[in-house]
């Protein structure tokens, strides 16, 4: 089991579930590092001062807030203890939401929650009576010194955290929204064909990350001695009529769903 990034508890009313909140996503990232090319060392960064252009030790290093250009308020410790609210180890939930009520651009990280010691059978209540209700939960949690607003649902049996922006941290789309021009019928129908031909069911298992699974492969080969060649690019085509890019689009997208289809025959032939 990978380790918990925090425990608590989850509030419901004066129920109380104890819970432990583990990350649900693995991100698979390669990573990289700066080295001296000649000796492959690590290259290290000093904390320097802009201004007097020397290291500076971390006991004269505090946490300040730019009001104004150049103008700052120093924090201590206590100055962000004594801005914590209650509840630091409380999942508090305030309200259940039709899930599709709530608009994905609030959702932030995703994490489990799992029972503690001796919460197994309250944990178990609370994940039926949710799945039975057919609800979400919003709810206020603190983590890491900072509160969060969250929405609990139920993946499989499990309690499901979405961590969540608040409202004012949303941008308002109209700021770049596009001017709504005329829409010619025809070129509409077309368009509609060809979002018919790219509908289907959401396979998550069919995407990969092919620019990582490719660099991965360009370092096994510079492991081991080989030589890795660019491959051209391909020239830009100059634009084409509307119409015709949607048509010529509409036919490519049939033959790719039928090699596709041919594709899973021949999979599940062999």
């Amino acid at each position: 089991m990978p380790r918990a990034i925090w425990s608590g508890s989850l509030s419901f009313g004066l129920v109380s579930v104890p819970v432990r909140m583990f990350s649900a996503v693995e991100e698979h990232k390669l990573q990289f590092h700066f080295v001296h090319e000649p000796d492959g060392s690590r290259i290290g960064y000093e904390k320097i001062c802009k201004s007097e252009e020397k290291p500076v030790p971390d006991e004269e290093i505090v946490k300040a807030y730019e009001y104004e250009k150049g103008e700052y308020v120093y924090l201590t410790d206590e100055d962000f203890e004594a801005a914590q609210v209650e509840g630091g180890r409380t999942i508090d939930i305030q309200a259940f939401v039709p899930h599709d009520e709530i608009d994905p651009i609030f959702f932030e990280q995703t994490y489990y929650l799992a029972p503690s010691e001796d919460g197994e059978k309250v944990y178990a209540l609370l994940a039926r009576a949710m799945e039975d209700s057919g609800l979400s939960a919003l709810a206020k949690f603190v983590m890491r010194d900072r509160q969060y607003l969250a929405c609990l649902r139920i993946r499989e049996g499990v309690i499901t955290l979405e961590r969540m922006h608040f409202a004012d941290e949303i941008r308002d789309a109209g700021e770049v929204a596009p001017k709504r021009g005329r829409v010619d019928k025809k070129e509409l129908a077309m368009a509609a064909q060809l979002v018919e031909q790219f509908s289907g069911k959401f396979e998550p298992e069919s995407y990969r990350d092919t620019y990582r699974d490719t660099l991965q492969k360009i370092i096994e080969a510079k492991r081991k001695g080989e030589e890795v060649h660019v491959p051209e690019k391909p020239k830009a085509e100059a634009p084409t009529d509307l119409m015709e890019a949607l048509r010529a689009s509409v036919e490519g997208a049939k033959k790719e769903r039928k090699s596709a289809k041919g594709r899973k025959r021949r999979a599940k032939a062999a």
